[in-house]
């Protein structure tokens, strides 16, 4: 096999130029262009002066016995600069009885493009039908990473004991009128910048963002669009539609200027990554990207080959074990922290990683290892949700020795615990400490689970104690789209209520839930707008929603201070845990059996673990800070009376009341240090409360 120096120019000034490094890559005056494709027979690299044109400005045809090296086509192109528009055709077998589906009428996407231009009249039927797509389709930009003064910013590497995760939407954090920012940056990169100090405010130390990879928003019902991003067609651009800058290379500054402006605040970004499937669907989906390059490689197909493997839920499955793509996957996240020094990421159904090119389940996925391996993501946060949408699920199982998973077992069980369902509460005691029955034969440490009761994929908090039934009938399904295992409870009325006494108890249920969830021994995630009860109507699926169903209402900020203000205190007491334990890599196992501590019931060291019991009360030694922590969790519909622990009194000593979400604010959480004494020997928590209370330890 010759190598790529041993070819000739071609015949306008371009070069062989070199299989490596793939995609496009400024130096020695021009770009080298470098694609994968090994059933190929010929390859159009293809340049476009502006995003929507029909005709392109140059065309370079591939030539197999210059321009390729094994399975890679690659060309050098002298005068390319930052900012060129281009595309390929490929041309190949269309014969999908064998998995392959190459047009040569489609302008495809680099897999490697660094940005995307997308046409005002984008148009993915354009993408699905026969023809010629010039003018409709998206198009790869030619980028030069290095072009960007960082000013000395690195990733921040906070411990996950001292992590606090807000999950967010880029374009719904701003979008709504009431955010305040100028209408030309509501719901961008910029017009986030302008909302960190409110982030700051909140005390959340990362923001894990929903996906910000370039997607297709047409990837949806008719006359919808597809809001959440989990449509992926690059793995490497930032989402154009995010920017305010429309520029060809606005998008890639402007994300960066947001990522910096994160890290100036101490928050970290960790990105929601869609690995497991792209926007190009199922057999009857458009031709964007991968299915015209190597159809086979980058998708699981069926055995039939014409038809896809669904295992995402979403009309395709790609084929993360292939050595192709594996190699994709990690090095789109190598550049991610390299040239845009992202923090972490959250892959969307990450047990797809575990699957093989026949869908069955690997025992130990070698793109998995190539992640957990891989010394330029060594200290990235990595967080999988460990089940996909086929039925594999691996929470408390997933490969590797790093990776943190999405506990959704925490979030079923704490629904259930505070609704009052039947044998909730013993299920709900581990998830408080750590989830040792689901992570105790592992050996890893206490933050191996990412604790939440809310995210995008489900009720909002509000929603959760204000509905029983999802009401998802704007999304044009008929409500049959969205999850039926809600385990939520409307608290007497179904929606909003002007009765006092509903609202009362709606808004103590939600701050008994943001207490756990910050509370409990993991890393803590809520979701956005819950620090505030944003509400979507019940609406339990709002993936196609880019709309005031979705936005953050910033009204509401004033309409529920209270709740806003509890979080606030929350987090800051939060953000003094130690991070011993972290350092010295002590096991959640260890740390709990070492652990001063003590379960109760209404008597001390009485705890009752029937499945009929809906209360406990949990007390544990800080020792760091010569502290104690008494916990009473009533879910119960009427009040009890909890004995107190005694303690061992110096002058002055007793126990302090800092929160109970039964009373009203400013009493229902007041600053650790100003919290009132207890006298009395009992305490009374009322119906469905939760009670903080501390001492000194002697």
């Amino acid at each position: 096999m010759r190598s790529s120096s041993q070819f000739g120019q071609g015949e306008r000034g371009e070069e062989a130029g070199s299989s490596h490094p793939l995609g496009s890559t400024l130096g020695g005056g021009g770009a080298n262009f470098s694609l994968f494709s090994r059933s190929a027979t010929r390859v159009e690299l293809l340049f476009f002066d502006r995003a929507d044109d029909a005709q392109f400005s140059r065309s370079i045809e591939l030539d197999p016995r210059v321009h390729r090296t094994y399975h890679y086509w690659h060309v050098f192109v002298p005068g390319v600069n930052a900012g060129q528009l281009y595309g390929y055709r490929v041309h190949g077998p269309s014969d999908p009885e064998r998995g392959m589906r190459f047009d040569p009428t489609k302008v495809l996407l680099d897999p490697y493009g660094r940005g995307v231009v997308v046409p005002p009249k984008f148009s993915r039927q354009a993408a699905a039908q026969p023809g010629d797509n010039s003018a409709t389709a998206m198009k790869s930009v030619v980028v030069d990473p290095g072009a960007y003064d960082w000013e000395g910013d690195v990733p921040l590497h906070r411990p996950a004991s001292r992590t606090i995760i807000y999950e967010m939407h880029v374009r719904g954090f701003t979008r709504h009128p009431s955010s305040g920012v100028v209408e030309a940056k509501r719901g961008t990169y910029a017009g986030l910048i302008e909302k960190i100090p409110y982030l700051q405010d909140l005390g959340i130390t990362a923001a894990e963002l929903l996906p910000v990879f370039q997607f297709d928003a047409q990837d949806c019902p008719p006359g919808r669009v597809n809001y959440w991003g989990y449509a992926p067609i690059s793995f490497f651009a930032p989402h154009q539609a995010f920017s305010s800058r429309q520029d060809a290379l606005g998008p890639l500054d402007e994300f960066r200027d947001l990522v910096k402006a994160l890290h100036r605040a101490g928050i970290e970004v960790i990105l929601d990554v869609v690995f497991n499937h792209t926007a190009e669907g199922d057999e009857d989906g458009p031709t964007l990207c991968f299915r015209g390059l190597e159809n086979e490689a980058y998708y699981i197909l069926e055995p039939d080959r014409s038809h896809y493997a669904n295992y995402s839920g979403t009309g395709n499955t790609l084929n993360t074990n292939h050595p192709v793509v594996r190699r994709m996957i990690v090095d789109s996240l190598r550049y991610w922290v390299q040239e845009m020094h992202v923090d972490g990421f959250r892959f969307d159904l990450a047990s797809i990683f575990t699957r093989d090119a026949s869908g069955d389940v690997l025992p130990n996925a070698p793109v998995l290892w190539d992640i957990e391996s891989d010394p330029v993501l060594a200290g990235t946060k990595l967080i999988a949700e460990a089940w996909d949408a086929a039925g594999l699920y691996q929470v408390g199982s997933f490969v590797g020795d790093s990776w943190k998973e999405w506990n959704g077992r925490f979030r079923d069980d704490a629904r259930d615990f505070f609704r009052g369902a039947e044998g909730a509460l013993k299920r709900f005691a581990d998830r408080l400490i750590g989830s040792p029955e689901i992570y105790g034969h592992e050996e890893r440490e206490p933050e191996q689970s990412i604790n939440f009761v809310t995210c995008h994929d489900g009720f909002t908090l509000n929603d959760l104690v204000s509905y029983n039934d999802k009401h998802n009938e704007a999304n044009g399904e008929e409500n049959r789209d969205g999850a039926n295992d809600n385990r939520s409870w409307n608290c007497g009325v179904e929606g909003p209520s002007d009765d006092p006494a509903v609202e009362t108890l709606r808004n103590r249920q939600v701050k008994n839930f943001l207490t756990v969830t910050l509370f409990s021994l993991g890393v803590p995630m809520i979701l956005m707008g819950d620090e505030v009860r944003r509400t979507q109507g019940g609406n339990n699926n709002a993936y196609c929603q880019d709309n005031e169903t979705s936005w953050f209402d910033w009204t509401c900020l004033q309409k529920h201070a209270d709740v806003h203000r509890f979080v606030k205190l929350l987090t800051a007491r939060r953000l003094l845990r130690d991070t011993a334990h972290e350092r010295q890599r002590v096991s959640l196992n260890r740390l709990i059996r070492e652990a001063n501590k003590a379960w109760h019931g209404v008597r001390l060291n009485q705890p009752d673990w029937s499945d009929h019991s809906h209360s406990v009360a949990f007390t544990v030694e800080i020792r760091q800070e010569k502290l104690l922590l008494h916990l009473i969790l009533n879910a119960y519909w009427e009040p009890l009376d909890f004995e107190l622990p005694p303690l061992d009194k110096g002058e002055g000593d007793s126990w302090r009341r800092w929160i109970d979400t039964a009373l009203e604010t400013p009493n229902d959480i007041v600053p650790w240090e100003k919290a009132p004494a207890v006298q009395e020997l009992t305490y009374r928590a009322e119906a469905r409360s939760v009670v903080a209370l501390h001492a000194p330890a002697r």
